[in-house]
């Protein structure tokens, strides 16, 4: 298998981290030939996870995104929702024929409001079997620091999944597989919203009793989006099948549902998480922070900021009874004071 990685942020170092873990070769598109050249020189990426050294000779580096998926057949992505467009929309619509994409991408494209794969679909005519997706709850920084962490692959066709998380797979990385391609993308949309919840109640200083409560209240708010839009999984206590495709009983190995890592488990730690950019992003907020001022601070992308929106657009067709996540939004976009918008969020928690 021949990886390309695009994107040069903390989760796409993370990620050509395990690869090469794994003895790949791989091609990496980076923002930059001064980052390119940086990495060759120095062995790390000087910007994000610079604790992290390279064996640069199982690198091919470049600044020029054609060349690394022309050398490629399996391309990694893992450039942040709001600049995928812009890097992508220039490049011939047959670019990706033949090609196998693996998003990273744990955000929607903001002003399409659309999932990535819906997005490829509409702009590169780009197959739903030829793509999948790495979700879960794994910040980059813990894989760095090589903490044990799981990741979840989505994927149409279960043994190419398979054979894709075999290239991931340390001994502190472990790999999940499941055939649910929606379901994980917008359960990773979601969390990030209710992160800049958790971290908004932060700022405005509510203590650890009144985030349990929230959290809670965002978890069985998330599953009633995602069962409204036809998301399976959302039993917890029920597994329908031991291993997909295994006849053979292997112990206490579980079928996916809502208590997965990839649907709460990624709820969960992205709440609490200090390495939480939304998390940090939705605190600056509560402390009154403008948006601007915030993103400035923050000097990364909190996906949950345009999110935000995107979810609030869609559930204006589906309808469902989502206080905390219009809250954001309208906290985020309309200027709602945090304070008022908490205050509110208050009244329907149980």
């Amino acid at each position: 298998m021949q990886f390309g990685v695009l994107g040069s942020g903390s989760f796409a170092t993370a990620l050509a981290k395990l690869l090469v873990a794994n003895e790949n070769t791989i091609n990496w598109f980076v923002r930059s030939q001064q980052m390119a050249e940086h990495i060759a020189k120095r062995h790390h990426n000087p910007n994000y996870l610079s604790s992290v050294y390279f064996d640069t000779a199982k690198l091919n580096l470049s600044a020029r995104i054609e060349e690394t998926i022309a050398r490629s057949e399996f391309l990694v992505l893992a450039i942040p929702s709001s600049y995928i467009h812009d890097t992508l929309s220039v490049l011939p619509r047959n670019i990706f024929e033949g090609k196998k994409i693996i998003s990273a991408v744990k955000g929607i494209m903001p002003e399409q409001v659309l999932l990535v794969n819906d997005y490829l679909k509409q702009e590169f005519n780009f197959p739903l079997e030829n793509y999948y997706c790495i979700m879960g709850p794994c910040h980059a920084e813990e894989v760095a620091a090589e903490k044990l962490s799981y990741l979840t692959f989505s994927g149409i066709n279960e043994k190419l999944t398979q054979e894709i998380t075999h290239q991931f797979k340390t001994e502190y990385l472990n790999t999940v597989i499941n055939d649910d391609v929606f379901g994980v993308q917008f359960a990773a949309v979601l969390k990030n919203i209710y992160a800049l919840a958790a971290g908004i109640a932060h700022g405005l200083e509510y203590g650890d009793n009144f985030l349990s409560v929230l959290i809670a209240n965002a978890a069985d708010e998330m599953a009633g989006f995602l069962r409204t839009v036809g998301v399976r999984n959302m039993e917890v206590g029920i597994h329908h099948e031991i291993i997909p495709g295994v006849q053979t009983i292997i112990p206490l190995k579980k079928s996916a549902n809502y208590a997965a890592s990839v649907y709460l488990g990624d709820l969960l730690v992205t709440c609490y998480s200090l390495f939480s950019r939304n998390r940090t992003f939705g605190n600056m907020i509560g402390k009154g922070y403008s948006v601007k001022s915030a993103q400035l601070e923050l000097n990364m992308v909190a996906e949950g900021y345009n999110a935000s929106r995107c979810i609030y657009i869609i559930n204006e067709k589906e309808k469902v009874e989502m206080p905390i996540a219009e809250t954001v939004y309208r906290i985020l976009w309309e200027n709602l004071s945090p304070k008022q918008g908490f205050k509110q969020i208050e009244e329907t928690l149980i």
